[in-house]
């Protein structure tokens, strides 16, 4: 097995968010360090060649946009916030709830069927936040249609609910097919394992050579810091802190975004948290893939 650790080399600070956490933890290097590695080389080892990662590399597991927005993006800032914060409200009817399954089709003529999700539950998860007055995005309508998503296995063309919406020429698009479920992690979690683990992977680049995740820390510490461990078949993240302060502090929980520049493409590697031995779910910024498990 050959692999390389590697530090990550950007920091990023995310819109600051207050979470109830401790600000335990420890730090990024010495023993800690060393305890770290070895638990994302046992992660690694776990999945490499296993059951789980053939599962995996068979499914459908979206690692782009699952929301595709109307050609040329939204108006304004204030529609881009609607939309985050589910501030969409309906007019007009919807389609019934169409196909039970759809297929997601890769180059070649791969393909996997995934049950389908209905335009109304679509919808759903688009709506729901407070309008109250505020800038919000109208649904006029929906039809099926086709979108490309990238995923685990390479860009899929995949059944999708084209919404149309008020004042936009173009519709927002949005995948109508579910995640294929996780396989069942060939570890368990590493109990007393240093640091913590990543909230969720954010973004992976085009060209796959880096990895953007959401990692938390504390006030007293000096940020986080996330480690990575590559081989043929996975790619093991492992987050820390630095230089923690002991004793008093206020328990707050920052998120921040954290890339991590990687010495190979991503391509059907699975990304993994070595904390919890399971992939790194994917949430871009409208909201995660459809039923992530």
């Amino acid at each position: 097995m050959r692999v390389r650790m590697l530090r990550s080399v950007s920091l990023f600070g995310a819109a600051a968010l207050a979470a109830v956490a401790g600000c335990g933890g420890h730090e990024g290097a010495g023993d800690d360090g060393t305890a770290s590695a070895r638990r994302a080389a046992r992660v690694a080892k776990g999945w490499d060649g296993s059951a789980a990662a053939a599962a995996w590399r068979a499914g459908y597991h979206p690692r782009g946009d699952v929301l595709q927005l109307p050609r040329g993006g939204l108006r304004s800032r204030a529609e881009e916030e609607a939309l985050r914060d589910h501030a969409v409200v309906p007019r007009g009817a919807l389609p019934g709830a169409g196909p039970e399954n759809g297929r997601v089709t890769w180059a070649g003529g791969r393909s996997v069927t995934r049950p389908m999700v209905g335009a109304a539950e679509s919808y759903d998860a688009l709506a729901g936040g407070r309008v109250d007055g505020k800038p919000h995005l109208t649904v006029t309508g929906a039809k099926p249609g086709r979108m490309t998503v990238a995923t685990s296995r390479g860009p899929a063309v995949v059944p999708a609910w084209l919404f149309s919406l008020e004042g936009y020429a173009d519709p927002l698009t949005r995948a109508a097919v579910t995640a294929s479920p996780l396989p069942r992690p060939p570890i368990g979690p590493g109990g007393g394992v240093p640091g913590q683990p990543l909230d969720r992977v954010v973004r992976i680049a085009v060209d796959g050579r880096s990895v953007t995740v959401i990692a938390l820390d504390g006030v007293c510490d000096d940020g986080p810091v996330v480690t990575v461990l590559e081989t043929a078949g996975s790619v093991v993240l492992s987050g820390a802190v630095e230089n923690q302060e002991h004793g008093d502090c206020t328990k707050q929980a920052r998120p921040r975004q954290v890339t991590v520049r990687l010495a190979q493409p991503v391509g059907d590697r699975v990304v993994l948290d070595a904390h919890t031995g399971r992939p790194i779910p994917y949430k871009p910024a409208y909201g995660p893939s459809p039923s992530w498990s």
